[in-house]
């Protein structure tokens, strides 16, 4: 072959080897038919389902991936996809749990997914009555310092949840909640600063309890400013002084959320969004009438969703014994939020059973929850 100007180009020499990087083979094509994600290795296809599993702000974002293919429907299983789900993609809602479901969050469990852990944990505990299992799934979620669950575990134990009122262990519920609070959980900091102010469970401190309670406060306001920041809200309106208290349309859900303990301080902000557990456990009470069972209440802080395992397992209000919490930081939030405009005193109240139970009830004047001033 010549060149334009008439030079040829030098043939090579057949004594000389030829290396195989530089031989004068053509470069394969690919078929029209042919997929590009075919050719990609399995290994960047998990990273990228890994990626996608863990920022899912829903269960559709992850169900659509899977529905795609055959090659996503068998790779998007992978245990190191599972293990790294967000807790959104757990956000299931009542109405539509089935066994699929059951089985969905048993996978991700079983891959080493805390927040699956916790999630199941709490929905076998409270919804299937399947204390000893439930119990076992938090408590796992609770060894990889899941605060969320260590918090659920010290409710338990301060309630005796699952068995009689002997079973409540108030030492083990405050070391679980300093533990929680260690990681920073604000409900876990409330309720421990009740525990030393009121000596529940612990030597009375009220100082230090009172120091737990403005640092829950300071934790709230950081969460809901660095949230609205990451959003792009304005957040002006929020920190102006409301002396009016906020409206509500019913019982348990008030109109516009705002921060309840820090009302106490001037600061209207939006109140912050309860775990996807906890949202569960309110839908699923709500379709079945807000009654867990013969004789069994709610506890009256909307965001919890919290039922009582056995008769009087929650404690009263001590003035109006309308309202009953699992918690006294879910005392303390619904006070704020909502009960404070609501509570009026009566006459000593009665227990509505005439037996009086072996919980929480009127008949234990100990265990009773004092309105906060």
């Amino acid at each position: 072959m010549r060149t334009r100007r008439g030079v040829c180009y030098p043939r090579p020499r057949s004594d000389v080897e030829t290396p195989d990087f530089m031989g004068c083979r053509k470069r394969q094509r690919l078929s029209p038919e042919t997929d590009f994600f075919d050719v990609l290795p399995d290994d960047i296809v998990v990273s990228i389902l890994s990626k996608l599993s863990s920022t899912a702000r829903c269960p559709s974002d992850f169900i659509n991936v899977l529905i795609t293919c055959k090659r996503f429907n068998s790779l998007a299983v992978n245990s190191v996809v599972l293990s790294k789900a967000s807790p959104k993609m757990f956000a299931v809602k009542a109405k539509n749990w089935c066994e699929s479901a059951h089985r969905f969050l048993k996978s991700c469990a079983d891959a080493g997914n805390v927040e699956a852990c916790y999630t199941l944990g709490m929905i076998r505990f409270y919804c299937l009555q399947n204390r000893g299992s439930g119990a076992s799934l938090m408590a796992k979620a609770a060894i990889s310092s899941h605060a969320p669950a260590l918090y659920s575990l010290a409710v338990i134990q301060f309630n005796g949840s699952g068995g009689s009122k002997n079973d409540k262990d108030l030492r083990a519920g405050v070391a679980l909640c300093a533990r929680a609070s260690f990681l920073g959980h604000i409900d876990a900091l409330r309720e421990l600063g009740h525990c030393l102010q009121d000596g529940y469970g612990v030597r009375q401190n009220i100082a230090e309890g009172r120091r737990f309670l403005v640092q829950a406060n300071a934790r709230e306001l950081a969460a809901v400013l660095s949230s609205a920041a990451a959003s792009n809200i304005n957040t002006h309106s929020w920190l102006t002084w409301s002396p009016h208290p906020l409206p509500q349309v019913s019982q348990r859900q008030p109109a516009v959320p705002g921060c309840p303990l820090l009302s106490d301080f001037g600061c209207n902000v939006p109140a912050p969004e309860a775990h996807p557990a906890s949202k569960f456990l309110a839908e699923w009470f709500d379709a079945r009438g807000g009654m867990p069972g013969p004789g069994l209440r709610l506890c009256s802080h909307a965001g919890c969703g919290r039922p009582e395992t056995r008769k009087h397992e929650f404690r009263r209000c001590s003035v109006c014994g309308v309202v009953n919490y699992c918690s006294r930081a879910c005392q303390a939030l619904d006070w704020k939020l909502r009960h404070k405009t609501e509570c009026a005193p009566v006459e000593r109240w009665l227990d509505e059973e005439a037996d009086g139970g072996d919980g929480n009830g009127a008949v234990d004047g100990n265990d009773e929850v004092n309105a906060v001033s």
